[in-house]
């Protein structure tokens, strides 16, 4: 986020307007990211049609997850040489791309079961953005302890693909749960912290959003398959 070269702010008055402004965009983006996501999802659950390309066909599951993945290391690792209208577009494609592949929850969880945890983990990652924004701390200590963390749910999630075991499951679901609360914390407080140096602009309140956008939906999964009530 430190592409943006702006004026250092001088008084406490402009700190306060950057981080108000930039946060506010970066939540806006967030919030019609995860609509975009909701409304794909609910798009491809209507239309068996395709609902069967999709989820009937591993070649295509995998192919979206994969160009899922191309989209938001491009986003991350390319951002600086990207314009912010092809930024905002790789963020909405990336969104809508997401909310198909996440249909495949609505088979797999009961209607109740994801209602209910989708409101827990609104619950609970509002909690920790608003302390992730109003704490006086210093967060920069949680970056590394949570990055590993999260290298030891995406590795231990991996082997677990071939080892199939329900309880390693649920125990690196519980610990994702706890990295992706902490994670939350963390880069809310790290958004506020960018935009406190004078970081603004419609490219960091993308890359921002994105964060948080896969904040919430790692945390929504990882506490779905932790209590989450199976078909």
């Amino acid at each position: 986020m430190h592409e943006i070269n702006t004026p250092y702010p001088r008084t406490a008055t402009q700190v306060v307007v950057r981080q108000n402004t930039l946060v506010r965009q970066v939540y806006a983006w967030m919030g019609a990211g995860l609509a975009l996501t909701a409304f794909m999802s609910l798009i491809t659950l209507s239309s068996p049609v395709l609902l069967s390309a999709v989820l009937g066909n591993k070649v295509v599951f995998y192919g979206l997850m994969i160009g899922e993945l191309v989209l938001v290391f491009t986003l991350v690792g390319a951002i600086n040489k990207f314009s912010a209208t092809t930024a905002t577009l790789i963020f909405i494609a990336y969104s809508a791309l997401n909310g198909i592949t996440l249909s495949s929850v609505a088979l797999v969880y009961t209607a109740t079961s994801i209602t209910s945890t989708f409101v827990t983990t609104a619950g609970m990652f509002g909690a920790m953005s608003i302390y992730g924004f109003m704490t006086k701390r210093d967060l920069t200590s949680w970056g590394n302890f949570l990055f590993m963390g999260l290298i030891g749910v995406v590795i231990a999630s991996v082997v677990n693909i071939f080892v199939g075991s329900s309880a390693v499951s649920w125990v690196i679901s519980g610990i994702g749960v706890l990295v992706f609360t902490g994670l939350t914390a963390y880069d809310t407080w790290k958004i506020k912290a960018m935009a406190a140096q004078g970081t603004e602009g419609r490219k960091p309140a993308i890359l921002g959003a994105l964060t948080l956008y896969l904040d919430f939906i790692n945390l929504f999964l990882m506490l779905l398959n932790f209590t989450g009530d199976r078909r």
